[in-house]
């Protein structure tokens, strides 16, 4: 099982970034598609993002244009460019690989 570590959440204005970043324990990681889910009070976690083991990238119809997902296979890292920032996008934000998950890190988008 791969160990997972999110960072990078906070609390950002309307139409502001954040960059949340993802470690991953073991270097097997480099095969499997990862993930970025989100869930906000109230409501299921959700899909956000995916990338496959060879940089392919897929997201959510609500985030497509505003974010970027993109890894780093030497680094073992994943990462999710969040720009253009709405309330709507508060949530805590998950990394993910196969059945593994991070402890997930809180983004609050507000003024």
């Amino acid at each position: 099982q791969v160990q997972l570590v999110e960072s990078g959440g906070g609390l950002v204005q309307p139409g502001g970034s954040l960059r949340l970043s993802c470690a991953a324990s073991r270097s097997i990681f480099r095969i499997y598609t990862m993930a970025w889910h989100r869930q906000a009070p109230g409501k299921q976690r959700e899909l956000v993002a995916m990338i496959t083991s060879g940089g392919y990238p897929t997201y959510v119809d609500s985030v497509k244009g505003r974010f970027t997902i993109s890894r780093d296979n030497v680094k073992n890292m994943v990462y999710l460019q969040m720009n253009s920032l709405k309330p709507e996008d508060t949530a805590v934000y998950y990394c993910n690989c196969q059945s593994s998950w991070g402890q997930g890190t809180q983004v609050t988008v507000s003024s």
